[in-house]
């Protein structure tokens, strides 16, 4: 049995931060009914039509293992029926725009008020008080906050992450703050407040360059694919064209390295290299050192030797080098689920249970459950009806 079998996830979510943590709980084994707008539903489903058929690559990246039911709260004959479902739940989640959960008395605080039992959670761009607790949150806006497009990208470009780093860090620490509380709970009783920002969330994730910047009071420079203090930690191109990560963390696996690949032996003892404070502060010699050695060599030839050597090195993928990985191919970690738009290839759950299946539901249509969710609720065929008739599902 699946570890979160019998809890029931309630989520009012859109976007990215949110449904990445109600799809892991999912696939724990949790029931996560996600409640969307009739007829648009979450804006991510619209975000792009990189998958066959139109779907979002979002939404599907997010979402499979749910069901989906949607409710207009504008209208009160569909929040009465969200209040029945709450009322079975042991987890309601929002990450609604600012303020808005507060006005449908559906935060977390109001919800564990009337129900001391329940998880809640409240996730935000910016946390429910200060100055900033109003302002919309967008990830990329986020980064720019937390300082991580500060030290991201190369000397005279700054970047953000090629990916969604603010919401992926805000949606992890939901994980595991809903399986802290239910664990909690289990114990106690007592259900949990979870007042979740994204602000705080990648400002963690930022720890090593807040804490250098802490104690020494210089801000870091941008390094591009480098490492601010540890060289050689750079790509280096080889003679067949591809790029090869090199990353040397002590001063053993550089004389490895120079005595080794780069048929260089008297730079383990040289003075301007031997040490790692000395090859950072050196690093363009450092780096065109191995620049120079690794041009000769073929990228087979390259990877054979710093094996040998036991020195630490990666090659560069392309996003379809990641598709086409042989780790990832010797491990089985894709696999196909369904969706709207047919059968679609995705990653395996990080976390799985030796004996379990994993949990592997489809990507919901919009509303594809409303129907049966309600059928559980107690409402007849002729009410539901009713409920579309008058645009509350």
């Amino acid at each position: 049995m699946l570890p979160l079998a019998g809890v029931t996830v309630v989520s009012l979510e859109h976007a990215v931060a949110l449904p990445f943590a109600t799809r892991h709980l999912a696939e724990l084994g949790a029931r996560v009914i996600k409640v969307e707008r009739p007829g648009q539903g979450d804006f991510a489903r619209d975000y792009d039509r990189a998958v066959r058929g139109g779907m979002s690559a979002h939404f599907s990246w997010l979402n499979r293992s749910k069901e989906s039911l949607t409710l207009d709260l504008k209208v009160p004959r569909a929040r009465a029926v969200l209040d029945r479902l709450i009322e079975r739940a042991d987890v309601v989640a929002q990450n609604l725009g600012p303020g808005a959960a507060a006005r449908l008395g559906l935060d977390a605080a109001t919800l564990v008020a009337r129900r001391p039992e329940l998880v809640a959670v409240d996730l935000s761009g910016y946390g429910p008080s200060g100055p900033y607790r109003g302002r919309k949150a967008y990830d990329m806006l986020v980064q720019a906050e937390a300082g991580l497009i500060a030290v991201t990208g190369t000397p005279d470009h700054p970047a953000k992450a090629g990916f969604a780093a603010g919401d992926v860090a805000a949606g992890s620490y939901v994980i595991q703050g809903v399986l802290s509380a239910l664990l909690r709970r289990e114990r106690s009783g007592a259900g949990a407040v979870l007042e979740i920002a994204m602000l705080d969330a990648l400002t963690e994730w930022m720890g090593y360059p807040v804490q250098t910047v802490e104690h020494t009071g210089v801000e870091l420079a941008r390094s591009g694919i480098g490492h601010q203090s540890i060289a050689p930690y750079e790509a280096f191109r080889t003679a067949d064209g591809d790029d090869v990560l090199i990353g040397v963390q002590n001063d053993g696996e550089w004389a490895r390295l120079a005595r080794g690949p780069l048929s260089r032996p008297e730079l383990a003892d040289d003075p301007d290299f031997a040490t790692n404070q000395a090859r950072a502060r050196n690093r363009e010699r450092t780096d065109a050192v191995v620049a120079a050695v690794v041009a000769t060599l073929g990228t087979a030839e390259l990877e054979a030797g710093l094996a040998a050597a036991g020195v630490a090195y990666a090659r560069v993928s392309t996003v379809a080098g990641v598709l086409a990985h042989p780790q990832l191919a010797a491990r089985g970690r894709w696999v196909e689920v369904g969706s709207p738009v047919g059968p679609v290839r995705q990653t395996r759950p990080v976390v799985e249970f030796p004996g379990e299946d994993a949990r592997l539901g489809p990507v919901p249509a919009l509303g594809e459950h409303t129907d049966r969710i309600l059928g559980e609720l107690g409402l007849d065929p002729t009410e539901i009806a009713d409920l579309r008739a008058v645009g509350a599902i």
